[in-house]
């Protein structure tokens, strides 16, 4: 697995190189991308400089353990016992650092949630998941903001669409798509009963045009007055924004904002995002099951999580992950979940990278 990596050293050192070449740096453009990809293979070369050391460090000490100086031994094995050590832990990041990197975990996102089964509970319960997912993105310094929401009279949301712009956003929240389940007592039920409600997530990177190319033909755009359970948010004007994509029969609506321009340069970034999300789906289905990781893999059928009120539990259902903190998860402390879904699908796909 390591063969390549005198490749990174020496490609790390020749970007160096030009990064200092006055032609270079007066192309605003060509220093971007060059600086791009030095970041982006630095850790790799950091680390691989980190376990030739160590390998360095056992060779000495073993040419040591060679003198008849007790001292000079004793010595000798300590840095023998330590080095190997160095090598295999920097051995073991060095194997993950390597593994083929999701080409959208950098983009933003646009997250999408719907209530599922449960009525109004679910709807309340997909508020709940929302108010969750922006103050995790708070958290991260990420920026939020809604597209389409349609609400219920109790303030709850039949569903809500919202965009999160970041660094490595999709990286973290791709993770989330799926079913998650509530069970708790509604606000609503008398007799105490606890209910069980669901709401789906779908977390979509955001396509960049070129990715993706509408063709304006195959679009049936129509505008309408924007509708709520009332209060301000409701528009007087026809500024809400409805695109059909013909082909397929894709549907997006966007009223959030008073401009219909807006409205239509979201919902056109949404519906792009949708199909070409779609298009992966598609082509991730052709591959076999072995081959996918556990994790991640976005299925929006998949129940996930449970989030369970009376035991203050919650529980990732792929990772078998039980937190009983349920107060901390809902108030943005995803870190420990995330942190672990990550761990357990680069643990997966270094397994299958060594077994293919």
């Amino acid at each position: 697995m390591f063969e390549n990596l005198v490749t990174f050293e020496n490609r790390y050192e020749e970007l160096s190189m030009k990064l200092y070449d006055p032609s270079v740096v007066t192309n605003a453009e060509l220093y971007r991308k060059l600086m791009k990809e030095q970041s982006e293979i630095e850790p790799i070369v950091t680390k691989y400089r980190e376990y030739k050391k160590a390998l360095e460090m056992i060779e000495d000490a073993e040419l040591l353990l060679e003198e008849s100086d007790k001292e000079l031994r004793a010595l000798a094995l300590e840095e023998l016992s330590s080095g190997r050590e160095t090598a295999e832990k920097t051995s073991e990041e060095l194997k993950i650092l390597l593994l083929p990197k999701d080409p959208n975990d950098e983009k933003n996102v646009i997250v999408e949630i719907r209530a599922g089964t449960g009525g109004e509970e679910a709807a309340l319960f997909a508020s709940v998941l929302y108010r969750m997912y922006t103050l995790y993105a708070e958290s991260k310094n990420w920026k939020t903001e809604i597209i389409s929401v349609n609400e219920t009279e109790l303030g709850g949301f039949k569903e809500i669409s919202f965009t999160v712009d970041g660094a490595g956003a999709y990286s973290k929240l791709k993770y989330e798509s799926g079913v998650h389940r509530v069970q708790r007592v509604p606000e609503t039920e008398t007799q105490g009963r606890i209910h069980t409600s669901a709401a789906t997530v779908a977390v979509l990177p955001e396509a960049d045009e070129v990715e993706f190319e509408l063709d304006m033909k195959d679009l049936q755009i129509d505008t309408f007055r924007s509708s709520g359970a009332g209060g301000q948010k409701v528009n007087k004007t026809s500024s809400a924004i409805r695109v059909t994509h013909l082909p397929t029969g894709t549907v997006v609506e966007c009223q959030d904002e008073r401009s219909q321009l807006k409205n239509k340069e979201r919902a056109l970034k949404v519906l792009r995002s949708r199909l070409l999300n779609a298009k992966v789906e598609a082509q991730n289905a052709e591959i076999s099951a072995e081959r996918k990781s556990q994790v991640g893999s976005g299925d929006r059928s998949e129940r996930i999580r449970t989030y369970n009120y009376p035991q203050i539990r919650c529980t990732d259902h792929r990772i078998g992950l039980t937190l009983y903190r349920l107060e901390e998860v809902l108030n943005g402390d995803l870190n420990e979940i995330i942190d672990s879904l990550i761990a357990f699908d680069r643990a997966e796909k270094l397994k299958q990278s060594m077994e293919n």
